[in-house]
């Protein structure tokens, strides 16, 4: 079997990967990127946060993405029954980009992927990473090739960016189970034929089922007159509903009659599809030679479209220990890598956690809203999750819970 080496492995080609390898690149690194399928290719996680768009932009990609003609973003909008609220991004508490896209995931990941390319780093395509060994002096990784054959790659670092298919946690047993219940989601693009001036297509859409706080449905809508469209719920409560997974979504967007009326037209011509049990969490986000990004190493959950945002946050915190590392500094990855991730990433679970239970809503519904703390919960909204001097970052937990008790009295 033959062996190859290079000085950074990436494994996955999505947007952690391509990232990171642009930052890469800027350094100087050598960068090969093994990706498992073939691009362009579907994906979720559609609606991206201002706070990408600073990592989008420090990648050398901010052009490649802004001439890919997206979906313009600046907020999300809140449906409950017949109550209705939204954030404008552009209106929040910490500093930086207000407005983002929307976008098909396909598309996305291919552009970063090319731009990636562009800056120099090698690609492959239906290269899939079969086994790893990080217990010599450098990771080494076996591949199968798309004819079937293998060979081996050693990296001085290995960055698994594998989203959900979780490589590194899986060859190394790094999982461990995730403290939310079990949920699952149902979705598919569709024409939606929403009429002009009945929604506002410059923000996500997230609503309520009128009789299940925790059960919710996104819309996104794109540029060409299509919206993704789903649903999330405990994986109980979906198993109630038969059918192709198309007959299950439309069955479930009937219950809500906001939603059935703003897609009456829509034409439903992509069959839908399901992923369950998603949320996913591992021992250890770094090892020996290696580190995990985005999804790879952790997933919340898809209410807040946090992922892509994590995932840059991810690839920069790890590019810029590696330029350390080859400085000659020394870096605790723990410290410097770990710990300044998961800091945005509890800040996220703890509205995540709030949002199932039913308390987030009981805020962002209230009918008086004091105008400074709306555009601190609205900078957490548009990613700025790791911006310690808001308060609902520094304080989350208790932050929320003093604010629900006083939207209740």
């Amino acid at each position: 079997m033959s062996i190859e080496s290079t000085e950074i492995l990436i494994v996955g080609a999505g947007p952690a990967g391509a990232v990171a390898a642009g930052f890469l690149r800027q350094q100087g690194r050598q960068v090969l990127i093994l990706e498992r399928e073939q691009f362009p290719r579907f994906s979720i996680g559609e609606s991206l946060l201002p706070q990408s768009m600073e990592y989008i932009e420090a990648a050398g990609m901010l052009q490649a993405v802004v001439e890919a003609g997206f979906q313009y973003k600046n907020g999300a909008a809140f449906a409950w029954g017949e109550r209705y609220t939204d954030f404008d991004f552009r209106e929040k508490f910490s500093p930086g980009w207000g407005t983002t896209y929307q976008v098909q995931r396909a598309r996305f990941d291919q552009v970063l992927a090319d731009s990636a390319a562009r800056a120099g780093a090698e690609i492959r395509y239906c290269h899939e990473v079969t086994a790893v060994d990080v217990e010599g002096e450098q990771p080494q990784v076996t591949v199968k090739r798309p004819d079937g054959s293998s060979y081996q790659v050693t990296a001085r670092y290995l960055l698994d960016a594998s989203g959900f298919g979780r490589t590194l946690p899986r060859l190394l047993k790094l999982e461990t189970p995730s403290s939310f219940p079990a949920r699952g989601a149902i979705f598919t693009h569709v024409e939606d034929r929403v009429p002009p001036g009945t929604f506002d297509r410059n923000k996500i859409r997230v609503t309520v089922h009128p009789q299940h706080c925790d059960v919710w449905y996104w819309t996104i809508p794109f540029s060409d007159g299509r919206c993704s469209q789903g649903v999330v719920a405990r994986t109980e409560f979906l198993a109630q509903y038969g059918g192709t997974e198309t007959e299950r979504l439309r069955a479930l967007v009937g219950e809500d009659p906001a939603l059935s009326r703003l897609l009456a037209n829509a034409v439903w011509d992509t069959p839908a599809r399901q992923i369950v049990g998603y949320a996913a969490n591992v021992r250890t986000l770094w090892g020996k030679g290696y580190a995990l990004l985005g999804n790879a190493g952790e997933f919340l959950d898809p209410v807040f479209s946090s992922g892509v945002t994590i995932a840059f946050k991810s690839a920069s915190l790890a590019s810029q220990c590696i330029a350390r590392e080859y400085a000659g500094e020394t870096v605790d990855w723990q410290k410097d890598y770990a710990d300044p991730l998961k800091a945005g990433v509890d800040t996220f679970r703890a509205f995540v956690e709030a949002w199932y239970e039913g308390r987030f809503q009981k805020i962002i519904f209230h009918e008086n809203q004091a105008e400074k703390i709306r555009r601190m919960i609205s900078a957490i909204l548009a990613g700025y999750a790791w911006d310690r001097s808001n308060p609902y970052v520094a304080e989350s937990k208790r932050r929320l819970a003093v604010l629900e008790e006083v939207c209740a009295a």
